[in-house]
């Protein structure tokens, strides 16, 4: 785990190839997410000829999700982190654990993997028009602001927790798992009622593509509180500094934890 370190980014950060490999996974990943997470919808729109599809059509949305958020973060998580959500990188940002060129390249990539498989996604589904994510009609935009704000910092909790945390130890390698659980549930949670955004990109690139912007800054800001509140708290509430192998002094809690 990278120290905590605030900082706009070295001088050779931009031009590294360690920031360009990177940024291309979390580009691929992105793709290959939101394309299935988006796709899943179009797929039970073609398979029922309805907007309406219940709770089963909510429990394999979730699904879907996250399988592909399972498989996106397991493909790219020892190369940039795994992201995979420009949520999880504000997150990271905030608690110093990405510099500013770093988080900015991850904005970016994440944005134009949403942008191209929503665009891929017309011609493979006969010209369907992407839906994106949108406020239910009954649900107030602060109701949907608040379960969005909820739900990222669930998410955004459970990675500093298994991905981002040195104690994490063995946990780690279930973090893409463990991420993709709180991402399904949150889905099952929170998608009736506004669709369970917690990541900017998923809702930008059906939203540009599609066009259909109704209560699209909800799930900016929404998420970007959510991950901004859950990174901070764990930073500096949560996560114990590394203590140096010379130290005398034992941890509170057990190294097994």
């Amino acid at each position: 785990m990278p120290p905590r370190r605030y900082a706009i980014g070295r001088a050779d950060e931009a031009t590294h190839p360690d920031s360009a490999r990177a940024t291309l996974s979390e580009f691929l990943s992105t793709f290959v997410f939101v394309f299935a997470a988006e796709g899943s919808v179009l797929a039970l729109r073609q398979a029922f000829g309805t907007d309406v599809v219940g709770a089963a059509g909510n429990l394999l949305v979730a699904l879907a999700t996250a399988f592909a958020l399972f498989a996106a973060i397991a493909s790219s998580l020892n190369v940039s982190g795994g992201h995979i959500n420009p949520a999880v990188t504000f997150g990271a940002l905030v608690a110093g654990r990405v510099s500013l060129v770093r988080a900015l390249y991850y904005w970016i990539a994440q944005l134009l993997g949403a942008i191209v498989a929503a665009l891929l996604l017309r011609p493979s589904t006969v010209g369907m028009r992407p839906v994106g994510l949108y406020v239910a009609h009954n649900v107030g935009n602060l109701n949907a602001l608040l379960m969005e704000v909820i739900l990222t910092f669930g998410l955004v909790y459970t990675v500093f927790a298994t991905a981002i945390d040195h104690k994490r130890g063995t946990l780690g390698t279930i973090a893409p798992l463990a991420i993709a659980l709180i991402v399904g549930a949150n889905t099952l949670v929170g998608g009736p009622f506004e669709g369970a955004c917690m990541n900017p990109a998923r809702a930008f690139g059906p939203s540009l593509v599609g066009w259909r912007w109704n209560n699209h800054w909800v799930y900016w800001l929404g998420p970007f509180l959510g991950a901004g509140i859950a990174g901070l708290i764990y930073e500096f509430g949560i996560i114990q500094p590394e203590v140096p192998v010379h130290t005398h002094h034992q941890p509170l809690a057990p190294e097994d934890y």
